[in-house]
């Protein structure tokens, strides 16, 4: 008699571990929130970047980032779908959330183009970047044209305060000016198990199969994906009165209401039912300008509350 009740002890333990294990997974899988606008503008129109290459970088980073930028509005080959196009529309859709247009009218187009380039190889304010040097940097990437958007990509040997801690790339302002900024960490080498997923080996949750880069470059792609998410959460919430969730040092948008998705089916440790390449085994979801192909976070979709994918 001791030993049944023992064994259904046993069994009812096992049971509870059960199902405690599978709570974390399907709250990753439907996340219970809501992105609340508050009130502030959204990046609209014309949206000119000035883009900074800190340090020593190759061509294929370079490549990468010009070639998602160019096929954010445009479709060159509408027999190839989902084009990236699709996703820029998600971030686009939140004007109308805003009420920036009327319902009955179409969205307006979000055009973002390079307005310039600047190389800096010589490591101008250090391979340690801190907020302190930032204002100076980015006042000195802008020209005096305060409508541009500086975004700092950062080489594999530099360290970027905040980064690494929870975030792989970061967006805000500077200055009475409000000058919108970006600064993404080249962090393959720094914290991959936490910015490189899923082409590199997770540091902790479930470990999943890791895939191929659709460029074949993991330092490349991994950025892509920060700097997609950067982009998509500066245009929704450049002035920090956007579209957010949670208190400033937890908060959550657009971009980033959806970790480690990428495809239907995705839970912790799995990315979803993304593509592969035949021809290079690389891992993607978006079809891009001049055939290259491009791995992409999930959105937080505002008129359905969930996580959106474009496949």
């Amino acid at each position: 008699m001791a030993s049944s009740s023992s064994s259904l002890i046993s069994l009812s333990f096992l049971l509870l571990v059960v199902v405690l294990l599978r709570l974390p997974i399907l709250a990753s899988s439907a996340p219970d929130r809501s992105l609340v606008y508050h009130g502030g503008p959204l990046l609209t129109g014309n949206i000119s970047l000035s883009i900074v290459w800190y340090g020593s970088f190759g061509r294929s980073h370079k490549r990468v980032m010009r070639n998602f930028i160019k096929s954010l509005n445009i479709n060159s080959n509408p027999n190839l779908e989902p084009p990236v196009s699709w996703w820029w529309e998600m971030v686009e859709s939140y004007q109308e959330e805003a009420a920036a247009t009327d319902e009955a009218e179409k969205v307006p187009k979000i055009v973002v183009r390079v307005g310039r380039e600047v190389n800096d190889k010589t490591y101008s304010i250090g391979k340690v970047v801190t907020n302190d040097f930032l204002p100076g940097f980015v006042k000195e990437a802008t020209k005096g044209d305060k409508g541009t958007v500086v975004v700092i990509f950062t080489a594999r040997d530099v360290t970027v305060q905040g980064l690494c801690m929870g975030k792989c790339a970061d967006h805000g302002v500077i200055g009475e000016s409000n000058q919108v900024y970006i600064i993404v960490g080249n962090l393959e080498t720094e914290c991959p198990g936490e910015c490189a997923w899923p082409f590199h080996k997770a540091d902790y949750g479930p470990q999943g199969v890791t895939l191929q880069p659709p460029s074949g470059k993991v330092g490349a792609d991994s950025m892509l994906i920060s700097f997609a998410q950067a982009l998509a959460a500066t245009v929704t919430n450049p002035y920090n009165n956007g579209f957010y969730d949670g208190p400033e040092a937890e908060r959550v948008e657009v971009s980033t209401a959806c970790p480690g998705i990428f495809a239907s089916g995705a839970f912790p440790g799995y990315t979803g039912r993304v593509r592969v390449d035949p021809n290079n085994g690389g891992a993607f979801n978006s079809h891009g300008a001049r055939g290259h192909k491009f791995l992409l976070p999930a959105l937080w979709n505002p008129k359905t509350s969930s996580c959106w994918t474009t496949i």
